[in-house]
């Protein structure tokens, strides 16, 4: 396993401290940094991870992406920054979520349009077999419903237990004991 110099030098900048010269805590030191960093916005961080050739998609225990949680955290530079790096929008964390889906549960509406723009399929389902959609409706993001409809989503498609984004929408939300 190799380490970048430009990244243990970056650490050393940024005020950190390499605890173990063990290259697999060294590592596991440097993915804590780069999630901090995306929590935070930290641009000059980020640049120092894309000018080493950090792997832009590596995912945590959870199964999130820096831009996952950029997108969530509402760090708008950030994210554009990820995505003009090359950074996947599509992946999903171990619950099945995008950046997109954890963009509009927070809220963060500019950030959803944003990730509307990539390539990712509109209708891509979480481990619940929700929709990007499906969360608009849910959370109140009628506003992007239009959107996600014109990169074609499909509105009229039900999670397991038969909500569509329409009826998440109208507030007629379904569970698994009113089927």
């Amino acid at each position: 396993m190799r380490i970048s110099i430009g990244l243990l030098i970056a650490m050393l900048a940024f005020g950190a401290r390499a605890e173990s010269p063990d290259p697999v805590a060294l590592k596991a030191q440097l993915q804590d940094y780069y999630f901090d960093a995306a929590r935070r916005g930290d641009l000059d961080m980020l640049n120092t991870f894309i000018a080493s050739g950090y792997a832009l998609n590596t995912q945590d225990d959870k199964g999130y992406t820096a831009l996952i949680l950029a997108a969530y955290h509402g760090e708008s530079a950030y994210v554009d920054r990820l995505l003009a790096a090359g950074a996947d929008a599509c992946v999903q964390d171990k619950r099945g979520n995008t950046a997109l889906m954890g963009a509009i549960f927070k809220g963060e509406l500019k950030i959803a349009q944003r990730l509307l723009a990539t390539d990712c399929n509109p209708d891509q389902r979480n481990g619940a077999g929700q929709t990007a959609a499906m969360y608009a409706g849910l959370f109140k993001r009628v506003e992007l419903l239009d959107a996600l409809k014109a990169k074609g989503a499909d509105l009229n498609a039900q999670d397991p237990v038969g909500n569509s984004a329409a009826r998440l929408a109208s507030g007629e939300i379904r569970t698994p004991a009113s089927r």
